[in-house]
C-alpha cells in the first residue's frame, strides 16, 4: 500500500526551522499502514528536511553551525546573471545548506504508529527567505 499527500508551508524568515512532526504523524497514522515507512520530502533545492531534538537552543546552534560552514557572503560562482531565470542567482548558500541537510527523512511505522525516539521532531528547513513551499509525505507498507 502507498498513500501520498502534500502540504504547503510559508516560511517566515531567511533561515527558518518549522516543526512538521504532527502533520506527518497524523497522515501516517491515518494511512492504514500498520508496518512500513513514511518519507518526508521537500520539493525545493534551497530547503531541507531533517530529524533532530526540538530545543530552541539546539535550533540556534544548527543555524549558527550552517552559517559558519556556509557563509552568506563569499565569492560563489552561482552569484551571477542567469539568463535562464532572467535574474541574478544570489542564493548559493541556500543550495549548499540544502545539500548538507538533505531533502528528506525516513521514519519507520510499527503497529500503525511512527516509531522513533521520544525526543525526535521532523523539521522543514528554509534557507532562502520568505516563500511558499511544498512538502510531500509518502507512506509505504502493509
Amino acid at each position: 500500500m502507498v498513500e501520498m499527500t502534500s502540504f504547503e508551508i510559508i516560511s517566515r524568515k531567511e533561515f527558518d526551522l518549522v516543526r512538521i512532526t504532527d502533520r506527518v504523524r497524523e497522515f501516517a497514522e491515518n494511512s492504514g499502514v500498520k508496518n512500513g515507512l513514511v518519507y518526508v520530502i521537500t520539493n525545493h533545492t534551497t530547503t531541507g528536511v531533517f530529524v533532530n531534538e526540538s530545543l530552541e537552543c539546539l535550533e540556534v546552534d544548527i543555524e549558527k553551525f550552517l552559517g559558519d560552514l556556509i557563509p552568506t557572503v563569499k565569492d560563489y560562482a552561482h552569484n551571477h546573471f542567469l539568463p535562464s531565470y532572467g535574474a541574478t542567482g544570489n542564493n548559493c548558500p541556500g543550495h549548499l545548506k540544502s545539500l548538507v541537510v538533505g531533502n528528506h527523512s525516513v521514519i519507520p511505522i510499527k503497529d500503525g504508529k511512527m516509531f522513533g525516539g521520544a525526543a525526535q521532531e521532523i523539521y522543514f528547513a528554509e534557507f532562502d527567505g520568505i516563500q511558499l513551499r511544498k512538502v510531500q509525505i509518502v507512506v509505504m507498507g502493509e
